[in-house]
């Protein structure tokens, strides 16, 4: 069968990043970012960003290109005789469903407040019943399977017309909105009288707040919010490598790709920090900013109905984009691995990822008596730390020592690979870089997630 190919550079980009853009962007970033101290915890996080995201992301783009394939077969194809790389090509199969499995769920709020948002559903109601309507939200099995399926079904049904029917020709667009309505927002936000507060909080480092929060804390927040932006480890990106030619070097890609990651997630935080300082709201409230702080923001606006469905609107986007790149990685894998055509594969991990994504969507509720990580946990929590803080570094850990270690596909391979093509190049002088200090601290991401 011939492999596919995508249309364009751009829609290599766009469709990349658009896999590392999502709600961890939109919505993890500006809390971190509150709970961590502000301008110093960004000033870190691109720090982080640049000196350990980037690398592994042209591992993962090299590996992809040099075999052709995707993650359940590139290790296999590029692996020497008798090793068991190839064992991490089940595992990427596996992270993908896994992610997937509770993303869908998160995404199907989005869709839900989108809908809130354009029928005015948190118009004039106190701060407490905003509250209480994302509890009522949770607790109701019908909005919560009925969105996560709805999501499910539009992401398979964009990715059965084809690479560049389908993936390329919906996510270019909806890559090029999403940008529009961010800046659209952020200039709006960033000149609403009184948000000149939370723009210095947010942009200006004040190091006096990160010694009250904690230098280690605020260090590890951005080690692992940088680490995780990029959704590297489990072959969501190695896929893309696979559709792309050899005219452009693949660390100039990379750095396009986290640049265009850190914008989205930059121009987040100028849309919520002026909001949250012009209306007096905490901005290290967490997980919560997103579903209970801001519709209470956007009551408080003139014409706070039309910019609450605009944000919201970005935010599926934003979900969408991560949607459609992560069950292309499932639809590619299961069409290598079984030999099905891009239709069969569609229609069959359609139904398959609507039953594995209905015990997350139903344990806010009809499940909700299972509590896998103590009191109070949800199978979504299982379900991201096993993603999150198992497979994502030490999948990223298998990349990295499959392409800098002579037992599996070398540095001489990597380095041909990665540079083959015009633009940035890797340099030898930091192979010990890459080859001893990256998995030391890969190593410390993962021993810090499972505490």
């Amino acid at each position: 069968m011939k492999r596919e190919k995508l249309g364009s550079r751009l829609g290599f980009i766009l469709l990349s990043a658009g896999c590392a853009i999502g709600i961890g962007n939109v919505w993890k970033f500006p809390y971190m970012v509150g709970q961590n101290g502000g301008g110093a915890f960004v000033l870190l996080y691109f720090i982080f960003l640049i000196i350990i995201g980037v690398p592994i992301l042209t591992m993962e783009f090299s590996v992809g290109r040099g075999a052709m394939k995707s993650p359940s077969k590139m290790f296999k194809t590029l692996e020497k005789p008798g090793s068991y790389w190839h064992i991490h090509g089940y595992l990427c199969l596996l992270g993908n469903y896994l992610l997937m499995m509770f993303y869908t769920t998160v995404a199907g709020w989005m869709l839900y407040y989108l809908y809130a948002a354009i029928t005015g559903k948190y118009e004039g109601l106190a701060p407490d019943q905003i509250g209480q309507m994302f509890d009522q939200t949770l607790a109701s099995p019908a909005i919560q399977a009925g969105c996560m399926i709805i999501v499910v079904a539009i992401g398979f049904y964009v990715l059965s017309r084809g690479l560049q029917n389908g993936l390329e020709k919906v996510t270019k667009p909806m890559m090029l909105l999403l940008i529009i309505l961010m800046v659209v927002l952020a200039i709006h936000s960033a000149t609403m009288a009184g948000g000149q507060e939370g723009l210095l909080f947010y942009l200006k480092p004040d190091f006096n707040v990160v010694q009250e929060v904690g230098l280690s804390t605020v260090c590890i927040g951005a080690l692992t919010q940088a680490f995780f932006t990029l959704s590297l480890g489990i072959g969501s990106m190695a896929i893309f490598g696979s559709y792309i030619d050899k005219e452009r070097s693949l660390l100039g890609e990379s750095i396009n790709v986290a640049l265009l990651d850190t914008f989205v997630a930059v121009c987040s935080g100028l849309i919520i920090f002026p909001a949250c300082s012009a209306y007096n709201v905490s901005v290290d409230s967490g997980p919560s900013l997103l579903f209970i702080t801001l519709p209470n923001v956007f009551n408080n606006l003139p014409a706070g109905r039309i910019w609450g469905s605009l944000f919201f609107l970005f935010m599926v986007f934003a979900a969408f984009s991560t949607v459609l790149a992560v069950c292309e990685n499932i639809v590619s894998m299961t069409m290598d691995q079984f030999g099905w055509d891009r239709r069969k594969a569609c229609l069959i991990n359609v139904v398959g990822l609507i039953l594995l994504s209905l015990p997350c969507s139903l344990g806010f509720n009809v499940l909700s008596g299972i509590q896998p990580l103590g009191a109070g946990s949800t199978i979504l929590d299982i379900e991201d730390f096993v993603v999150s803080n198992l497979l994502l570094p030490g999948g990223s850990m298998v990349f990295l020592l499959f392409c800098v270690t002579s037992a599996g596909w070398g540095w001489k391979n990597y380095f041909n690979e990665v540079n083959t093509g015009k633009g940035w190049q890797i340099k030898q002088w930091m192979r010990p870089y890459f080859t001893y200090v990256l998995p030391i601290v890969i190593a410390i991401v993962f021993v810090i997630g499972l505490m």
